[in-house]
């Protein structure tokens, strides 16, 4: 989610290309770092692009709090 809201603040909207790669601060990274390489710039690379579609496929399944927060950032359904 943290990739996402952060793509969005420099994008303005969250229509992601399928193949983006998001780098997110380690510090803002959380549970996304969990399992993955950090680059020499202290950074996660995030694969945005299929978390985004993953997240649409997956709608009906998701929280009223993660579709909100989602929904606020403009996501299309």
């Amino acid at each position: 989610m943290a990739a996402a809201r952060q793509f969005h603040a420099h994008e303005s909207h969250l229509n992601v290309p399928r193949k983006h790669v998001e780098a997110l601060p380690l510090a803002l990274a959380g549970p996304a770092a969990t399992g993955r390489d950090i680059t020499p710039e202290d950074t996660v690379l995030v694969d945005l692009g299929m978390w985004t579609a993953n997240v649409r496929r997956r709608a009906n399944r998701l929280t009223d709090q993660r579709r909100t927060a989602l929904d606020q950032l403009g996501m299309r359904w």
